[in-house]
């Protein structure tokens, strides 16, 4: 691996305008050189030569101006192609068997009956590359470490399960069963890369078009951060995406290329199938995404390696002496090539090579056939493995490969190249035989006309079949495959979570600031300290978590090569190849691949982390909540902290900023367990559980969402009595009514508690009611129990009906019951279902705005005075209080204007 200074220039190019020329002999004297060359050989000898001296200076570390795109031709010029170690003519026998069998699983879900689809021409692009990677460059885990983790392409998923099924790891059981995961079950295949449906097979869920490319970034950095810290050996792990390049579009596929090449992450390389093609259209008809990506990634540091005609254009590249062919493929845009892929060769002769007699000159003595077979590279298996080769070897930068391809490539003329080939699943009899023919294959046609087109399998002793089982026990076992080798954690006991039980007196608090010092205290526990992984998308000051820079610091591989401007303060920002923060600047979807990198390290490496994500709650489940389902489909785990939580607290930062619905957006992710804490003795048993799930002895594939707010409270300290049950399912009794004989409920969660309890109070002195108040710590958790109760019940009718947890808690509770919190109403309505009695909520439905905290909860109507004429409406609506107090409670309040309200204590930042 380069050196940090070789990898992290400064400077990376650029002319030195301001600087003096010291030698101007000399320097007219290459003038006059370049000058003569172009006289007497031409600019195309010219250009030539200056490629060529800036080729050698990038060699020799000298900094020129980088080149965003070169020639359309291939990077690894013929004469530099390194010997093909394997047999061409076996594995192509073994591909062209792999892309029956994927074709053929494709057409058969689509028999009637069935209909689930699948994709056919993604793979039939893609297939040589994948092939040369299984045959020489993917490591597997049997030695003991990750191996490589290699992001396929969600659409190419029929072409490595057909793969798996001539390895036998998949029977003809499991490719019927294709996309058909519960019918078919135990044999049922998923459509796509699922680690979650199939956790035996698949690493990485890669379909959601954009998560792939920046969860491959993420994971190469979290390897890297794994070794530096000793965590686990991942010298020897590569990461491989491979990727379409309409899905280049996605903003997540380009947007984080800076951090792979500001860290040198040559442990990382894309592969960019090129075909040329969206889903259903051209990607650039009018122009050329491979120049246009080239230039990108140059332009983010990468090292990029074009791979665009295949063996049969080095002749003619041989003999275009004056630059004629490149030049006519230069300027050829996508559109038309796409055009050629679809014409015949006559067609080809007469509008490419036609233009110019020197084009057609070299064309002369070829036949139509042969023009029509001039290729694409990324279907010539020796020059695929030319580019992953100088990708491995490559140091210092990450590398792209852009494979030019066809779409649909050997199914022949209904699909090859088409616009509509996306929705082509099904390949007619006569579609078939050409197939089959096309692959040579021993299929009669009696097979293909009688039914379902059969499977095809070479046989367990055939030649194909030792030979990918030797290429594969030298690369050290069979990929894809998720292992999960790490054990159990050793957690600490009660006593770490003592400080935060106790409360914090007459002090106020956050309780970010109380899930900040339960951390504190967790991160010095010897054995689980070290497995922390702290991220933040840029505001760790923020959440008050500056604390952590002296002692845990900040990763950066190249440390830290400059004195801070706060290096004189006690909590200085420090970085360190070995810290412990990661520190991603703004880019909560950079954070949210960290997130997932760290979380899924127990089965990717079998080293178990914790990260802990911190970020302004709106900018979580609503900005990366699609990152939050690959990570529950990755079945990561670690702790996710919405702070600066709820619709009313962060009121000066106003609508944008202004969280109501994210535990609402949780709660639609089945991995996601949600809570809304209160008090800090909450969070400690909740984050203490959550530890228990997710790193103790019986590990669930889960992760913990809890909100937590910037409004400093009083926290209590943990009662003696407290209910640790109530707690983690998500509700319990925290203060009894101890005034007043009219019996009454307010369920609050969150920083809606101390409105709950100051409601309570006035509620006895001024209304002579009743009311308890319970802590709803998961709504959500709350209605998941009782659906699941009702879905057995539904299905039990014959046993004993459960009763869901929150209908046994409220059970006997006198009163109507009144639901509060900073969330919109749908948040507590959740519950409404199975709550007995009367049920009325009160939330923060609407826009966000800036003002005071008192006047937001005012304009709501969540506050403690809304929340008592709440209750008395229900008290009302049952016969139990006079309609005719409302009025005069509502005068009383003036609820009916905002200013009136309190302002509260003031809303800032943090």
């Amino acid at each position: 691996m380069a050196s940090g200074s070789d990898r992290n220039p400064i400077i990376i190019g650029g002319l030195p305008s301001q600087v003096p020329d010291f030698d101007p002999e000399e320097t007219q004297e290459w003038l006059d050189s370049l000058d003569a060359a172009i006289d007497e050989r031409g600019r195309e000898r010219a250009r030539y030569l200056m490629l060529r001296l800036i080729e050698r200076a990038r060699e020799k570390r000298v900094a020129v101006p980088e080149m965003r795109s070169t020639d359309y031709v291939n990077t690894i010029p013929t004469r530099a192609e390194p010997f093909f170690p394997g047999n061409e003519e076996i594995e192509r026998r073994i591909l062209n068997a792999t892309r029956w069998n994927a074709a053929v699983m494709v057409s058969r879900a689509q028999r009637p009956g069935i209909g689930v689809g699948g994709h056919i021409a993604t793979f039939a692009s893609s297939a040589s590359l994948y092939d040369v990677g299984f045959n020489h460059f993917f490591r597997g885990k049997d030695e003991g470490d990750g191996g490589d983790q290699v992001f396929f392409q969600g659409h190419a998923s029929p072409g490595i399960y057909a793969r798996a099924y001539l390895l036998d790891r998949l029977s003809d059981q499991h490719l019927d069963g294709f996309r058909q995961e519960k019918s078919k079950a135990p044999y049922g295949l998923s459509s796509y890369p699922h680690p979650r449906l199939m956790p035996g097979f698949w690493e990485f869920p890669t379909v959601s078009m954009g998560l792939g490319p920046i969860g491959a970034i993420y994971q190469a950095r979290m390897n890297r951060y794994m070794h530096a810290r000793g965590i686990a050996d991942t010298s020897r792990s590569h990461v491989w995406a491979f990727l379409g390049d309409g899905e280049m579009d996605e903003p997540e596929s380009l947007g984080q290329l800076s951090i792979a090449a500001r860290e040198g992450l040559d442990n990382l390389t894309f592969v960019v199938n090129c075909n040329l093609q969206r889903l259903d259209g051209p990607v650039r008809g009018n122009g050329k995404i491979i120049q246009e990506l080239e230039s990108v990634f140059r332009g983010a540091g990468w090292n990029v390696i074009k791979l665009i005609w295949d063996r049969t254009w080095d002749p003619l590249l041989a003999q275009d002496r004056d630059g004629i062919l490149v030049n006519k493929m230069n300027t050829t845009p996508d559109g038309q090539f796409q055009t050629y892929a679809t014409e015949s060769g006559g067609y080809i002769r007469d509008h490419f090579f036609g233009d110019d007699h020197r084009l057609r000159a070299m064309v002369q003595n070829m036949t139509d056939d042969q023009i029509l077979h001039l290729g694409r590279g990324g279907h010539d298996h020796r020059k695929i493995y030319a580019a992953f080769k100088a990708a491995v070897e490559h140091s210092g930068q990450p590398t792209v490969i852009l494979a030019k391809t066809i779409k649909g490539w050997t199914l022949g003329p209904n699909f090859e190249g088409r616009n509509a080939t996306h929705q082509m699943k099904k390949l007619t009899v006569a579609d078939l035989k050409g197939f089959r023919d096309r692959l040579h294959l021993p299929i009669s046609d009696r097979e293909l006309e009688s039914g379902a087109p059969p499977y095809y399998h070479p046989g367990r002793d055939s030649e194909e079949l030792q030979y990918m089982h030797d290429r594969r026990k030298g690369l050290g076992g069979y990929v894809p495959t998720r292992v999960v080798r790490s054990q159990p954690l050793a957690l600490p006991d009660d006593t770490a979570y003592a400080t935060v039980k106790k409360g914090s007196g007459q002090q106020s608090i956050a309780t970010t600031m109380a899930f900040v010092r339960l951390l504190k205290d967790l991160m010095r526990d010897k054995e689980l300290g070290r497995r922390f992984v702290l991220i933040a998308p840029d505001e760790y000051r923020t959440f008050g978590m500056d604390s952590f820079f002296p002692s845990a610091k900040i990763y950066n591989p190249l440390g830290q090569q400059y004195e801070s401007v706060d290096r004189d303060l006690l909590l200085a920002y420090k970085e360190s190849p070995t810290g412990q923060m990661l520190h991603d600047g703004i880019s909560e979807a950079g954070c949210t691949a960290s997130l997932i990198a760290a979380g899924s390290a127990y089965a990717t490496h079998g080293e178990p982390l914790i990260p802990v994500y911190v970020f302004y709650s709106m900018f979580g489940f609503q900005r990366t909540g699609d990152q939050f389902w690959q990570m529950a489909d990755q079945l990561a785990r670690g702790f996710v902290l919405g702070a600066t939580a709820g619709r009313t607290t962060l009121t000066g930062e106003g609508l944008q900023h202004a969280d109501g619905h994210s535990q609402l957006l949780a709660s639609t992710n089945p991995g996601c367990v949600a809570y809304d804490p209160a008090y800090g003795y909450e969070i400690a048993h909740i984050v203490q559980d959550g530890l228990r799930r997710m790193y103790g002895p019986d590990s669930e594939d889960v992760f913990y969402y809890l909100t937590v707010y910037n409004e400093p409270i009083q926290h209590p300290a943990e009662p003696a009595d407290v209910d640790v049950e109530g707690i983690l399912k998500g509700i319990h009794r925290i203060a009894a009514g101890s005034a007043g004989t009219v019996p009454a409920q307010i369920i609050a969660s969150g920083v809606a508690e101390p409105w709950a309890v100051e409601a309570q109070r006035i509620l006895a002195e001024e209304w002579n009611v009743r009311a308890d108040v319970w802590s709803a710590t998961s709504w959500n958790e709350l209605r998941r129990e009782a659906v699941e109760v009702e879905r057995h019940n539904l299905l039990h009718p014959e046993e004993e009906q459960r009763v869901p947890y929150v209908t046994q808690k409220l059970t006997g509770a006198e009163g109507p019951v009144v639901a509060v919190s900073d969330w919109m109403r749908s948040v507590p309505d959740q519950i409404a279902r199975w709550v007995p009695g009367t049920y009325q909520s009160l939330g923060a439905d609407g826009f966000g705005f800036a003002d005071t905290r008192g006047a937001a909860r005012r304009f709501f109507h969540i506050d403690a005075q809304s929340i008592v004429v709440a209750v008395l409406t229900e008290l009302a609506r049952e016969g139990k209080v006079d309609r005719s107090v409302l009025k005069q409670a509502i005068d009383r309040y003036q609820l009916l204007d905002v200013a009136a309200a309190h302002p509260g204590a003031a809303g800032g930042d943090a």
